[in-house]
């Protein structure tokens, strides 16, 4: 069973992110998170380390996925919305800039856990 992370929002470029992202992309999350950790990029690093994380915690939490198992599925990164600046030029003028943002999406998938069968209830005497 697929699980999935999204963080939305993230305010770096998404050329940026996606650069990080696609050296991560296909492998064991333990592999991701360790690449991550020694990327020069720190900050599209941390942002998708942090996702990657998340779709970890999801899987191990919520659908009883063994840890050791997982595997990077799908990553994906798109443009989110861009907030409208001007930063002051010569002559008087103003310039028109962009602050881009990025969604990142993190599917991962692994090995059931076998679930634990109940306690049998003692009768009372």
């Amino acid at each position: 069973m697929a699980v999935k992370a999204i963080a939305k929002g993230v305010r770096i470029s998404p050329r940026k992110v996606s650069v990080v992202a696609a050296l991560v992309r296909g492998r064991t999350v333990e592999d991701a998170v360790t690449i991550l950790q020694h990327v020069p990029r720190r900050g599209p690093a941390m942002a998708v380390r942090k996702v990657i994380e998340s779709a970890a915690a999801n899987a191990d939490h919520n659908h009883n996925l063994k840890p050791g198992t997982l595997n990077i599925v799908e990553i994906s990164v798109t443009a989110g919305p861009r907030i409208k600046r001007y930063r002051p030029a010569s002559h008087g003028r103003a310039l028109p800039f962009q602050r881009r943002s990025s969604h990142i999406l993190v599917v991962v998938d692994g090995e059931q856990r076998v679930a634990k069968k109940p306690a049998a209830k003692k009768e009372a005497k």
